[in-house]
């Protein structure tokens, strides 16, 4: 069948990881692999918990006032021009 993997066809990729990345660090890739997905597992349900309680009350926050603008002395002073004899 096409599109399809046998056995063969796995123990080859397997073999092929073995070739590429070694023995010692395939274990390291794996517990690497597992935690991230523990920590990603971890995440999407502390999310998931979270939503209800922010869908029932949204939590408003005040807009942050900028302190007023102050004037530039640019604008308002004349320039004189000065003339050399």
């Amino acid at each position: 069948m096409l599109g399809t993997f046998s056995w063969s066809h796995l123990l080859i990729i397997a073999l092929l990881f073995v070739v590429l990345f070694g023995a010692k660090r395939l274990p390291d890739a794996a517990r690497g692999l597992g935690r991230s997905l523990r920590i990603f597992k971890s995440e999407v349900s502390q999310m998931q918990n979270e939503s209800p309680a922010a869908g029932a009350a949204p939590a408003q926050q005040p807009a942050q006032q900028l302190p007023p603008a102050q004037p530039s002395n640019q604008a308002t002073t004349p320039q004189t021009e000065t003339k050399s004899v």
